[in-house]
């Protein structure tokens, strides 16, 4: 994808603030098949798919994980970005958090920081601390192991953290801004560090719409990090669940000749966790740490809806495998000169087989 590399997003097609109507995005649709490319309003998905066709969509619900607090005499703002515990390979890490550190940048956003140094005590509201343990990843500094002071993390997100917001946006929004129709809360409170944000542009008609035309919505969970635009850094280990039920529904479509469409990048990668060579899926819940690429292939999704991601970052190694290069740089070429917006208020993509 040498050509996508290249391509430059300019600054103008951030989307900077929700759009007024969560259905009132757009919606660019590449057809692997005939290698076409079309146009159209979010509002017109239920029209782009058909009976037997399942929409996999995350219920997990985002915290409020940014923090505030001070290293030493520096301001910083903390990511919680994941727990690292639930029979985590690493037991010794039981209670622990991959957190990243940020520089507050005086605008209301925050910029990146060197990581650590290990030892460091973050002072947190309430007269919490973090210690900084080690990075999470031999290969970067940015995600470190960190250890808390709170018993219930978790509920203390609740009660002081705001959504994480990047430089790119306008102004803070409530929380509510980044759950989507789907979110459920968790019963341990825990949830997604970041919104998955392929699901923000749903509402209840639009589901509703799309159950009326007999498309199936398929749930699963997959509590997902902080987003990386690093591509040396490897996914660390996620928790998800995918259900029996959700497994029968999967593999009843593939079966039938419908097709199985994911909402997001988490939910490809919950289902091809759960799923084996032949694109059966079965349930199953715990860590993953799988990485999609095309090499790899995908087995059990044939379709995927998301949203425009950065042409450096990883999870495009996920779109080329379900769509293929040609298709994937054709649709990002199109989504700049259309004027697309991007990020987690942006517009919309859906890959069809």
């Amino acid at each position: 994808m040498e050509g996508l590399r290249g391509l430059r997003v300019p600054p103008e097609l951030s989307a900077r603030a929700p759009a007024g109507q969560r259905d009132g995005v757009r919606l660019l649709v590449g057809r692997a098949a005939a290698g076409e490319v079309s146009h159209h309003a979010f509002r017109e998905l239920p029209g782009l798919l058909r009976a037997g066709d399942v929409l996999v969509v995350n219920t997990s619900r985002t915290l409020p994980a940014a923090v505030g607090g001070r290293l030493g005499l520096e301001p910083v703002t903390v990511h919680f970005s994941t727990r690292q515990d639930w029979g985590h390979p690493r037991p010794e890490v039981g209670g622990h958090w991959a957190v990243e550190v940020r520089t507050p940048d005086g605008r209301g956003t925050t910029v990146p920081r060197a990581g650590g140094p290990a030892g460091a005590v973050v002072e947190l509201p309430d007269g919490e601390r973090l210690v900084l343990e080690e990075p999470l990843s031999p290969r970067g500094d940015r995600l470190w192991l960190a250890r808390p002071s709170m018993a219930d993390t978790a509920g203390y997100l609740h009660g002081h953290g705001r959504p994480i917001r990047y430089g790119y946006t306008e102004r803070d929004q409530p929380l509510a801004e980044y759950q989507t129709v789907f979110s459920v809360p968790s019963p341990d409170g825990l949830g997604s560090a970041e919104m998955t944000s392929a699901g923000r542009p749903f509402t209840t008609g639009i589901v509703t719409s799309l159950v009326s035309r007999g498309v199936q919505i398929a749930p699963i969970v997959l509590h997902t990090g902080v987003s990386s635009a690093e591509t040396h850094e490897p996914p660390y280990p996620e928790w998800f669940e995918v259900s029996p039920s959700t497994a029968g529904q999967v593999n009843a479509a593939r079966s039938g000749g419908g097709r199985v469409v994911a909402v997001g990048t988490t939910a490809v990668r919950a289902l091809e966790s759960a799923a084996d060579g032949r694109g059966t899926v079965r349930a199953a819940r715990g860590w993953t740490d799988l990485v999609l690429t095309p090499e790899h292939g995908v087995h059990a999704v044939d379709g995927l809806l998301t949203g425009l991601h950065e042409p450096a970052a990883s999870h495009l190694l996920m779109l080329e495998a379900v769509a293929g290069a040609p298709l994937l740089e054709r649709v990002y070429a199109e989504a700049v000169r259309g004027g697309y917006l991007w990020h987690e208020f942006g517009d919309v993509n859906l890959l069809l087989p």
